[in-house]
């Protein structure tokens, strides 16, 4: 069984270049599990999916499982039941539930696999039964602009519950992996695939480089007759008993931490004591209890041109705690107005003199940041999240203005702090951490010197490129 550094040095030392395919399959493949499961739970439990269509769905699961069926009969029931949908509708719930479910169950290791077929300049692809709402948002995250999807017939903005053209199960995915690979001028013997079923065998077969990746027991015995290297993804277990004792630790740490501050500042009434005792006591605590190190580059740059604006890419709660390790004194921030509720932030938050801002009220949100401009001003420093709410993913979200306006009123540097790999450490809406490392690399200060409102976009396109590119050489 090969592994999955195997897999990344074979493609970096393989045939580069848009000439060689790299064809990914979906459910079981790059994510764990089947969206066709969780667009089933999601209709369910709206109250969307009638009787009759439940009674079908399963019917046709069960012959599939049971008795060897393909797709074909229960992707019709699936479309029947959305049949007079709006396609905005079931576009916009794709990409709901990639960021609250989908997100999730990608496999870490089968995003640094597309990353390095990327990187060699290949014509990536993901080619699956899966409809393109199921799939298309995972696809765009993941960096893969070429879907090979069964597509589902539209008439006037509504789905007629048809299929518009194959289903790519079995032969109709062999057959359109053959037709992308003409279109685009791919040589098929060069090329790559990944798929985890048995009925990926004759997909697989067009290539010269099959990869069955998670193997089902019928693709894993067609390997072993072909000669096929295997491989399988694996999740990290996050709820195990040691995860939950650190966890509890951690947050112990950072309340000890926290009450220490309050101590302080209370001793010596002043804020700025009781912040700089709790970011640098909870921080350190909050860290060791969970068994997470940080790996610093560019560390003197936190330093050097203060007060500044501290933009982060944001994944988990965990980059609260990083960021008061690293920034220890003299810093406010920006954060949405529901954690003001949050337990494990708002204590910090209030030490900090934090600016909440109603994201629903774009009015009420520009006097909230009154505040923290005059802070800036005063010579205290800036931390914000310009994506304005956490990534499911480690793809950086588009950044908004509002840290550049900040910075650009306040004539101040902005610093971009890069963290990679915190969400492996503490997923969103997770309270568990596990062990490990979390790499942050502080970039040197941005002047905002010639920073002007015609040419704000500009600038803020360069910052978050940078951001792109930093987590993009670290893959």
């Amino acid at each position: 069984m090969a592994d999955i550094d195997d897999l990344l040095a074979a493609v970096a030392s393989g045939p580069q270049g848009p000439e060689v395919g790299a064809f990914f399959d979906f459910d079981g493949t790059l994510i764990h599990g089947y969206s066709a499961a969780l667009y089933f739970r999601e209709r369910i439990t709206s109250g969307a999916m009638s009787p009759q269509e439940l009674l079908g769905t399963l019917v046709e699961v069960f012959n599939m499982q049971q008795r060897g069926h393909d797709v074909t009969r229960l992707v019709g029931v699936a479309l029947g039941g959305l049949r007079g949908t709006e396609l905005k509708d079931l576009e916009e719930m794709g990409q709901q539930l990639f960021r609250s479910k989908i997100s999730g169950q990608l496999y870490p290791d089968a995003r640094r696999l597309v990353q390095a077929h990327l990187r060699a300049g290949h014509t990536v692809a993901l080619a699956s039964s899966a409809t393109r709402f199921q799939a298309q948002a995972a696809a765009e995250d993941l960096g893969i602009e070429n879907l090979l999807v069964t597509e589902v017939e539209v008439l006037d903005g509504l789905l007629t519950g048809q299929v518009d053209g194959p289903i790519l199960w079995g032969p109709g995915k062999a057959a359109a992996v053959e037709a992308f690979a003409e279109e685009q001028g791919v040589d098929l013997s060069e090329s790559y695939a990944y798929g985890n079923g048995g009925e990926d065998v004759l997909y697989l077969e067009t290539v010269g480089r099959p990869r069955p990746l998670n193997p089902d027991s019928i693709l894993t015995q067609a390997a072993a007759e072909r000669g096929w290297p295997v491989h399988r993804l694996h999740r990290q277990r996050r709820l195990t008993p040691t995860n939950v004792v650190r966890s509890t630790a951690s947050f112990a740490g950072l309340g000890v931490g926290v009450a220490a501050g309050l101590g302080m500042g209370i001793l010596n009434r002043d804020r700025g004591t009781a912040l700089t005792v709790a970011a640098a006591i909870g921080s350190e605590l909050a860290l060791a209890g969970a068994g997470v190190e940080l790996e610093v580059e560019g560390q003197e740059n936190l330093w050097g041109s203060r007060p500044a604006v501290f933009v982060f890419n944001h994944q988990s709660q965990l980059d609260v705690v990083v960021l008061a390790a690293l920034l220890r004194r003299d810093f406010t921030g920006v954060a949405k107005k529901e954690l003001s509720k949050d337990p494990t932030f708002a204590a910090m938050g209030w030490l900090a003199n934090v600016a909440y801002v109603d994201r629903t009220d774009s009015a009420a949100a520009r006097e909230a940041l009154a505040p923290a401009l005059d802070s800036l001003r005063s010579g205290t420093s800036l931390v914000i999240a310009p994506e304005g709410t956490r990534s499911p993913t480690p793809r950086v979200l588009p950044f908004k203005k509002g840290a550049f306006h900040l910075a650009m009123q306040a004539q101040v540097p902005m610093i971009p702090i890069v963290i990679r790999n915190a969400g492996e450490r503490m997923p969103a809406h997770s309270m568990i951490l596990t062990p490990g490392t979390v790499q942050v690399r502080v970039l040197p200060p941005v002047p905002t010197d010639d920073w002007t409102a015609e040419n704000l976009d500009e600038q803020v396109a360069l910052v978050e490129k940078s951001f792109v590119d930093t987590l993009g050489d670290w893959d």
